[in-house]
């Protein structure tokens, strides 16, 4: 689809004449050794660049130790050879080209036609074009009338532009070849979803999945984007309202990105949109303005992630760069095997230095044949670590939420083998043990987080409650729980004066194997995150179809039902477990337990040392009244 035919190309030949050669004349002034910018990515200038190709060809041995920059670009002129490129920062790339540490001798771009007063938009790749098309020796552009007019900061005059090729051609476009099923994606999409906040400033990664996790934002409000990539996802929740930009501490009411990676849609989108700005890739992604970004939320997705937490993004084959055949066939989509890497870690490192910033690594848990686990002991030999550990927050697969932040090498393994597939758990396990040195413990496999357990609950004084199962990552929420408690609450409840819990006695509380039993928090939940504020247990055992029961409530929540609440929860889910019945023990001195839980139905079973033995059945004909309002 044409977006502009500009205004003509008669006027432009006629003022500028000595501009418009064709591209063979213009290749001539090619020297050995120089160094050549292509366009990135979806704006690669394709007929520009193989006229390029055809040219080195044939002047091979003239031409000697040319040396290509490019960026997501491993199509037709590709050197696919690893030793040639030059590791580096994607967002640091203008910064080297300005120093001329990098200098540039030609640059190949692409642009929309002139406007009126010769002005043309570098489109959907300003990134780091437009620092190779303000310092290049010999600026080349071929204006293309598919290419969308973006505002900001990637418009260059006709006159700044040493030869002009014009060309009509369909942009390439990036095509998502997504290998994960369906319900997985929607599955870790909730997730996801849990973990972003209304009024946050997104940056979203590349690959099909990052993408597609967007569309399970729709309910969120008044969200903001400052992105190196705008993407197909990011246009459907601006065309929906989700994203409004309406918060922005930065940009405010721009969606502010650096390069698009998307379709046909998404470029119409783009084309003179007063609410999309293209900046250079110095400033999307640099840190002190990330860092200044309220809210600001990193998306981005991994192949493989180890137990400490270290990451893996490289050789990712994301998709297809296609606009129809090219000159060696299918062009690759894999992405930054080496050279000039991503600005992932721009966002990883800098977003969560925002006030109220956060990021999130995505990945389901397994290949996509199922064949391995995505979360390993220890990355790989020739897995290329992308991430750094220490800039790994939430991590989001299928199975659950890990929050690795703050957390020692044996907390993060044990938070992260939570959430990795079942079927890997007990290896997992295994080698977390041999690594890094579990004490006898531990020795259990995480259970998988139940999260159809989650429910609301409201006191008849109106406080609102958070109930849901326990997870590795409360190990923390459960300490301050446990060292706040009154002695006489932790003398009344665990027959003990210490407020602090040994890590020990602790891991007790943590979900291991949910065949034993199961524990379900209260919480108030607030600004600042989540407070326990109650705790119900049951543990089962090999004798019969009873479970020990065991609920404790902060000292300052006491008396406001959340006890009731919490032992009518636990004996739906005992029901549905297929259990009989509750044993509790209980001091005989701890009247206002002992009166609790009578109420409740238990009764003395026997004595023994001052402790009473309680045991209760479940009356069907009590629980038909208790169970009304539980979910079924």
């Amino acid at each position: 689809m044409r977006l502009d035919a500009g205004t003509g190309w008669n006027l432009w030949t006629e003022t500028f004449p000595e501009k418009f050669a064709p591209p063979e004349e213009v290749f001539k002034l090619l020297n050995p050794g120089d160094r050549i910018f292509i366009g990135t990515a979806c704006a690669r200038p394709q007929a520009l660049a193989g006229s390029l190709l055809d040219y080195i060809k044939n002047h091979s041995q003239e031409l000697l130790d040319l040396e290509l920059v490019q960026h997501c670009d491993q199509g037709s002129i590709s050197t696919g050879e690893p030793a040639y490129c030059a590791p580096a920062s994607f967002s640091s790339l203008p910064d080297l080209i300005r120093r001329e540490l990098l200098p540039i001798d030609m640059a190949l771009i692409q642009t929309s036609p002139p406007d009126g007063e010769g002005d043309m938009s570098l489109g959907i790749g300003v990134d780091a074009a437009l620092a190779a098309a303000r310092r290049s020796s010999l600026l080349l552009a071929q204006p293309n009338s598919h290419m969308p007019y973006v505002f900001g900061d990637g418009i260059i005059n006709i006159q700044d532009i040493d030869f002009i090729i014009p060309r009509d051609e369909p942009l390439l476009e990036w095509k998502s070849r997504m290998d994960v099923p369906h319900n997985i994606i929607e599955r870790i999409g909730r997730n996801v979803a849990r973990i972003v906040q209304d009024d946050a400033t997104l940056q979203v990664g590349c690959g099909p999945l990052v993408d597609a996790l967007l569309a399970y934002l729709e309910d969120k409000r008044h969200l903001g984007l400052h992105s190196e990539i705008f993407t197909d996802g990011a246009a459907r929740l601006m065309r929906e309202g989700v994203i409004d930009n309406s918060n922005k501490s930065i940009d405010p009411g721009l969606s502010v990105a650096s390069l698009c990676l998307g379709g046909e849609e998404t470029y119409s989108f783009l084309h003179k949109n007063p609410d999309v700005i293209f900046k250079g890739i110095d400033y999307t992604n640099n840190p002190a303005i990330i860092s200044r970004q309220r809210n600001m939320t990193a998306i981005n997705s991994a192949l493989k992630i180890d137990l400490t937490g270290q990451a893996s993004s490289g050789l990712m084959n994301n998709g297809p760069l296609s606009n129809g055949p090219v000159s060696n066939g299918t062009v690759s989509g894999g992405l930054c095997s080496g050279g000039i890497g991503g600005g992932q870690t721009d966002f990883m490192r800098s977003a969560p230095l925002a006030p109220g910033g956060e990021s999130i690594l995505a990945l389901p848990s397994t290949s996509s044949d199922g064949i391995s686990s995505c979360i390993l002991p220890r990355l790989e030999a020739g897995i290329c670590g992308t991430i750094d550990r220490r800039d790994v927050r939430y991590v989001a697969t299928e199975y659950g939420i890990a929050y690795l932040y703050g957390k020692s090498i044996q907390e993060r393994a044990m938070d992260l083998i939570a959430i990795s597939h079942p079927r890997f758990r007990p290896w997992l396990m295994e080698e977390a043990r041999r690594l890094f040195s579990f004490p006898p413990s531990r020795a259990s496999t995480p259970a998988e987080y139940q999260e159809n357990l989650e429910t609301w609950r409201r006191t008849k004084k109106g406080l609102l409650i958070f109930l849901r199962p326990v997870m590795m990552s409360d190990e923390p929420l459960l300490q301050d729980f446990f060292s706040s408690l009154s002695d006489r609450s932790s003398y009344k409840r665990f027959a003990s004066a210490k407020r602090h819990m040994p890590r020990s006695r602790l891991w007790e509380f943590l979900p291991l194997d949910p065949s034993r039993g199961l524990v379900i928090l209260a919480l108030l939940v607030q600004e600042h995150g989540e407070e326990i504020i109650g705790l119900g247990q049951f543990c089962t055992n090999d004798s019969d179809l009873f479970a020990e029961l065991a609920l404790v409530v902060h000292d300052d929540f006491q008396g406001q039902g959340i006890g009731g609440i919490l032992h009518r929860y636990m004996t739906y889910l005992g029901r549905r477990k297929g259990l009989k019945g509750f044993t509790a023990e209980v001091l005989e001195d701890n009247l206002p337990a002992l009166g609790l839980i009578t109420r409740m139905g238990f009764r003395v079973a026997g004595e023994d040392g001052g402790t009473l033995q309680m045991r209760m059945l479940f009356d069907e004909d009590a629980l038909q009244q208790q169970d009304h309002s539980l979910p079924g």
